[in-house]
């Protein structure tokens, strides 16, 4: 039975057969010789049986032997295939379709440190391949993962191997509707590659600039004969620390160093935090200012130039947000280290009348004027954009203020000016309205913000050729790219006070309305908290100027004046507080029944740092389906870093944050992580 169940087939078989067909074809020769010569045919047909009995013999009695060798073959060559796959070099293992392991070679025994026989999910081995990640259950037949195991990096690659050809084939089992499916999955060990790659990145260029923050004022707070000594002495501890990084300092300018090294020098200052900010501040021969440095690193460009073009925007991103920091720039992100010092107000105007002359001349050669502040716009932005409106009309030009939502604390200002004769009807203006009127020759100016994300209208941004801007807020990783005037000072107390001094030289006969006074002297006084925090003489001398202009404090107090809700949720908001690590006071304002419930929110963090022991104060406020965190602290903390850290920014004193799609309990969860997180890297002080 067995016998008549195994056949020849394909080539074999024809090959087998071929004799037969041969003898076929001399029965034909032999007809025809007989037509010619009778006895000549009869030799061939007596050599034609003899030829046939032997064929036919051979066929019945040599088959089964040459079976058995074609099946002892293939058994021998499927053993032979088995052990290939045993002793493969490359770790191979086959895991069923939940990722159990079935079958392994040596190599992968060996990489796993397990026995032949090991049946255990792959998860087990590999943490990362979890099941829902396997071929067939992500709806992909092929996937890579890259993983470290123990000391080695390898590359796995699994593959989904059907058996729905095999089972259909099989005389065993029924094969409709069967989609069974193996795993196959492959190792390969890219250890001696990543340590290569590795070796040559560390190799590759960085660039840096450093430059000393208050030069002249640190020169000038020392005895003349001593001012030559306190640059070498800040000159040796400047090179003496790159040299120790095996890196090169050339000095560009008196305040100027320009730097390269190695990026694996560069990653090891990151590592110490760069600790040349902290060093660099020791010099001293007497000096009453502390030096501060500012640095700025380019790392992985695609070339020399992309990382020395790097490190020009770290810096300025360095300068911008105060100094006394260092910044890394990546292609992809940005690093910030440092920052903790308050930046140096600078005593002299001279920048100022620059930057006013500047916007002279930009708004002169234009038709009309946009200006905008940030989403959710508060008293110094509106007060800004009052003191611009003001700017434009002094150079005889059409100006409008776009302004969307009004909060309540804006709506006595906003007031003012909707309801007067004095002022055109279309001074305030939407975003639809912004974009349908603004024409070729228009500049907009944008203030109090230059993250252009959260301006009022983002695409007006890319319709105006020229943008211009003014902001006291540090810099961060998002710019107004290609302005055509940018007048950023992290020193300023408030936008309003940026915005008074470019007045005054703007028009020697500029004169301000009382309103507009009051606007712009509000908001200076509500970013300075009352002028008791980020107040300088150049604050004082803002607020002098548009006292003279006819500001009324009597005015401008009765403005500011609560509601009685809005006073309860300020006070309940306080009253709540959380203390966390003894010194980080946070709660929530919930403000249900207020119509700014965001600046009530801002104004309990600023009441909570009355508290004794408080360094930073963090109030969560939801408002339309977002959690606005509202960050302030006095000298201690630098609450913008903190804020950075969860997508927002700021000030070293005033800063903020939005959290999206989340909850309340879940923002101070984050806060808390934060905080935890920044005081475990010595970001923070425990």
């Amino acid at each position: 039975m067995m016998k008549n169940s195994v056949k020849l087939k394909g080539r074999l078989k024809t090959y087998m057969q071929s004799s037969l067909y041969l003898g076929l074809l001399l029965v034909a020769v032999d007809i025809l010789i007989y037509m010619i010569d009778y006895r000549a045919g009869l030799v061939l047909s007596g050599f034609i049986i003899f030829y046939i009995a032997i064929i036919l013999s051979m066929m019945f009695y040599n088959k089964p032997v040459i079976m058995n060798e074609l099946v002892s073959f293939a058994t021998q060559y499927g053993q032979i295939q088995r052990r290939l796959l045993r002793d493969l070099e490359l770790p191979h293992a086959l895991l069923d379709d939940a990722g159990k392991i079935i079958w392994t070679n040596i190599a992968f025994e060996k990489v796993v440190h397990q026995e032949k026989g090991y049946r255990k999910s792959v998860t087990s081995l590999f943490p990362s391949i979890t099941k829902d990640k396997l071929p067939g259950m992500n709806g992909e037949d092929e996937v890579e993962f890259d993983l470290e195991y123990e000391s080695g990096n390898y590359v796995a690659k699994l593959k989904k191997i059907s058996l729905k050809e095999m089972a259909e084939n099989s005389d065993i089992i029924e094969a409709k509707g069967y989609n069974g499916y193996l795993i196959a999955l492959y190792l390969f060990d890219e250890t001696a590659l990543k340590i290569a790659l590795k070796e040559v990145d560390d190799q590759s260029l960085a660039v840096g600039l450093i430059y000393l923050d208050n030069y002249d004022e640190a020169l000038e707070s020392v005895e003349e004969v001593r001012r030559s000594l306190l640059i070498a002495l800040i000159d040796r501890k400047v090179n003496k620390y790159i040299a120790s990084m095996d890196g090169i300092c050339k000095k560009l300018e008196k305040d100027k160093y320009f730097v390269i090294m190695r990026k694996e020098a560069a990653l090891q200052l990151q590592e110490n935090r760069f600790d040349l900010l902290e060093d660099v501040k020791t010099v001293n021969i007497g000096n009453e200012m502390a030096v501060t440095l500012s640095i700025g690193m380019g790392l992985d460009g695609l070339s020399y130039t992309q990382n020395y073009e790097f490190a020009r925007n770290a810096i300025d991103i360095a300068l911008g947000r105060g100094g006394d920091q260092a910044v890394v720039k990546m292609p992809v992100n940005v690093v910030y280290y440092g920052g903790k010092s308050q930046q140096v107000e600078k005593s002299t105007r001279v920048k100022a009348r620059v930057k006013a002359h500047a916007l002279k001349e930009i708004i002169s050669v234009k038709d009309e004027v946009y200006v905008m502040g940030h989403r959710l716009g508060d008293v110094d932005s509106f007060g800004a954009s009052v003191g611009i409106y003001r700017v434009a009309k002094a150079l005889d030009k059409k100006a409008h203020i776009i302004l969307n939502d009004v909060t309540s604390s804006m709506q006595p200002m906003v007031e003012m000016f909707r309801h007067n004769d004095e002022y055109e009807d279309d001074m305030i203006i939407s975003n639809a309205q912004a974009l349908e009127m603004a024409g070729s020759n228009a500049v907009l100016v944008v203030v109090d913000v230059n993250k252009p994300s959260i301006t009022e209208c983002p695409e007006l941004l890319k319709r105006c050729k020229s943008v211009v801007v003014l902001d006291h807020h540090r810099q961060g990783a998002e710019i107004i790219e290609n302005a055509t005037l940018s007048y950023i000072e992290a020193y300023a107390s408030s936008a309003c006070e940026m915005v008074s001094e470019i007045l005054q030289y703007i028009s020697d006969n500029l004169k301000l309305r009382p309103e507009e006074a009051d606007c712009m002297y509000s908001g200076i006084m509500i970013d300075t908290n009352n002028f008791m925090t980020k107040t300088g003489v150049r604050t004082f001398e803002a607020a002098a100027f548009l006292r003279r202009n006819g500001a009324d404090v009597t005015r401008v107090r009765k403005l500011f004046r609560d509601d009685a809700a809005e006073y309860k949720a300020k006070a309940d908001a306080v009253s709540q507080a959380e203390i966390y690590r003894e010194a980080y006071a946070i709660s929530v304002c919930t403000g249900e029944d207020v119509a700014s419930p965001t600046v009530v929110g801002a104004q309990a963090a600023n009441e909570l740092l009355n508290i004794k022991g408080i360094k930073a104060s963090f109030i969560l406020t939801p408002y339309n389906g977002i959690i606005y965190i509202s960050a302030r602290s006095i000298d201690e903390v630098n609450v913008q870093v903190i804020m950075e850290r969860m997508g927002g920014g700021g000030h070293l004193n005033i800063a903020g944050a939005q959290i999206e799609n989340g909850s309340v309990e879940e923002g101070i969860v984050a806060i808390k992580r934060t905080l935890d997180a920044m005081i475990e890297e010595g970001e923070l002080e425990a």
